[in-house]
């Protein structure tokens, strides 16, 4: 990856969607938002928006597979957003396995000591920093792409 900006970290859910963003150095993840999906016209705005205003050359998507890697039937939905996500941004996709994300997500929400409301509220996004941070440690390297497992 040599084009300089932000790789930013999805957590794909139909309803919502966590979003972190590194820096344009690509060593620190940070949680960014929470989207709230509305209609695809609107989310394409949202993202080419977000695209634009971040910096952003690179998304990192979770990708939901099974225990024994497999994919899973969510992974088909994933990839569905991955394509259009990269349609409507004209920015490249890669994919992550996110299994346990959300637990390790909640699971720091829960020390943070935030009630089920405010854990509620950041979990998405807590997650996409979780992905993207494994994203960055691993060199940006992603392990799914659309042909399938590559590594």
């Amino acid at each position: 990856m040599e084009q300089q900006g932000c790789v930013a970290g999805i957590d794909f859910g139909t309803v919502r969607i966590g979003i972190a963003l590194s820096d344009p150095e690509r060593i620190i993840a940070s949680p960014y938002e929470t989207y709230l999906r509305q209609s695809p016209r609107r989310d394409a705005e949202y993202f080419q928006q977000f695209v634009d205003e971040e910096h952003v050359v690179r998304f990192v998507l979770g990708m939901p597979l099974h225990l024994n890697g497999g994919l899973s039937e969510k992974a088909k939905e994933v990839l569905q957003f991955g394509h259009w996500l990269e349609e409507t941004t004209g920015i490249g996709i890669d994919y992550m396995d996110e299994r346990y994300t959300s637990v390790e997500a909640e699971h720091l929400l829960r020390k943070a000591k935030l009630t089920n409301r405010k854990r509620k509220t950041h979990r998405d996004k807590i997650a996409a920093q979780i992905i993207l941070s494994s994203y960055l440690e691993s060199g940006c390297r992603g392990i799914i792409n659309f042909s399938g497992i590559n590594d």
